[in-house]
Parts: C-alpha cells; structure tokens; sequence
C-alpha cells in the first residue's frame, strides 16, 4: 500500500425527485488498498457506487482519479479514465465463451480501432493475438483458466463470478469496483473470492467493495466507509467500525 491518493471525492449530492438519495457523502481511498463500503439496505451504497462509475448523475461533487480530475458522465468514460466494475446480477455475454468475455473488456484498451478490425492488417493480427493471450492470463489468474473455451452461460456461478472480476481487469483499471460480488454464493465460494481479492491487491491494484457480508468486509477490508441514509456516518479502521455506536445503532436499531 501507498501513500499516494487512488480516489478522492467529496461533497457528492444526488436526489431523485423529492428523495434526498446522497448528501454530501465522500470518500477517499489510498493505492493498494481493498476499501469497504458497507450500511443497512436503503443507505444509498448503490447510488453512490452507480455515481463514481458514471451510471447516475451527481447533483454536486468533485472527483478525482490518482490525483487526475475525472468526469463520472457515462460509465465508457469513467472505464477510459481507469475504473472497472462488477454489477450486484450477473452480466456476461451468456452465448460466447469465457474467453470472448474476457477479450471484449480487454478491446477497451484496443489501438486498432474499425479500420484495422475490418481489414486484419498485421498490426491488427497482432493486437488480436495479444489480446487473446492477456485474456487467457487473466482466466489462469482467477481460476477458471481450464474453461475458456466454454460458453459463459453453463458456467457455475461461482465461476461466473470469476469471469465478471477478470473480464473488469482486462480493461487495465487502476480502480476496481465489485458491487456485492459475493451475492449469492455458498461459504466454499465465498472464500474462494476472498482468496482472489487478496491476490488482486498483491498485485498492487486498488477495489472499492461493496458487500452485504459484513464478517467477510471486517475481515477482508483496509478501510470501511459507512453509509445511512445517504449520509456517510463512520469511517475508519474494520476494529472502529465494528465498535462504533452509530454502526451498531444504523445495523441493529438501538443501542446494544
């Protein structure tokens, strides 16, 4: 982990209609580090997960990427700028292989462009095959390198899940983001996943984490963000937030 600023932002507002979504929340990740964000269900996790990735417009907010301002105007652009992300359902391209998956995240980074795809020029071959070979990488890398020939959809889901996680790091990010990527999965596979964050940390890249597992989170995570009610209401390490009366109150309803 680095001293250097992976994500900076502040002062996020978002409402919609006469529901006041987010207010003011921010949050600041350092390189290197798996940052939690976690809070009961309507806290607005989501909506401020869907902002930084340029799924929802922001109100007000200022963001920053490794110290570059960043524009969260549509979810291309904020992949262009160097984050990736996983959604809470599953969203693979079910009839091609996994394989194929992988590569279509990796075309973000393509050079080539229409030109060199329609007329296969030898620098376009060569893109291609280095693409096929980073995407084939990346499958050993989460563990279902032996299925990258099978079609995505009669995967299982754990594998799937897989897929998603190495389909968003073909794109190069220096910011992964994982909405719930434990949803769903049995205790073996749960662990599996939390095997995989760790060595996607050891890598040196930054995840921003959201999870309704708060045992796995506390166990897992640098640092945690919590969020109620669109508000941020603690932030610190897993031992503060775990013993921090706010938290307790928001998950339990009173004080315990």
């Amino acid at each position: 982990m680095s001293d250097q600023i992976m994500l900076n932002i502040a002062g996020v507002n978002k409402r919609f209609g006469g529901l006041q979504a987010l207010t003011d929340v921010g949050i600041k990740i350092m390189q290197g580090q798996i940052y939690g964000l976690i809070g009961p269900n309507g806290a607005g996790k989501t909506t401020f997960f869907n902002v930084i990735t340029g799924l929802y417009q922001p109100d007000t907010g200022t963001f920053e990427l490794a110290g570059k301002p960043y524009s969260p105007s549509a979810p291309h652009e904020v992949a262009k700028a160097g984050i990736a992300r996983t959604f809470q359902n599953i969203r693979l391209f079910g009839e091609m292989t996994a394989l194929e998956n992988v590569m279509v995240g990796r075309h973000v980074r393509s050079r080539q462009g229409v030109f060199g795809a329609i007329f296969r020029h030898k620098a376009a071959r060569e893109e291609e095959a280095s693409i096929r070979a980073r995407a084939q990488e990346l499958l050993d890398f989460v563990g279902i390198g032996a299925f990258a020939n099978r079609t995505s959809k009669f995967l299982s889901y754990g594998d799937q899940r897989r897929l998603e996680i190495a389909r968003a790091l073909a794109t190069d990010p220096q910011l992964l983001a994982l909405d719930e990527p434990a949803a769903g999965m049995n205790a073996t596979e749960k662990l599996a996943l939390k095997e995989l964050l760790v060595k996607i940390k050891a890598q040196g890249k930054t995840v921003l984490l959201i999870e309704h597992d708060v045992k796995m989170m506390m166990s897992l995570c640098d640092r945690i963000t919590v969020l109620e009610y669109g508000k941020r209401i603690a932030e610190g390490l897993p031992a503060e937030i775990q013993s921090n009366q706010a938290v307790i109150d928001a998950y339990l309803g009173g004080s315990h």
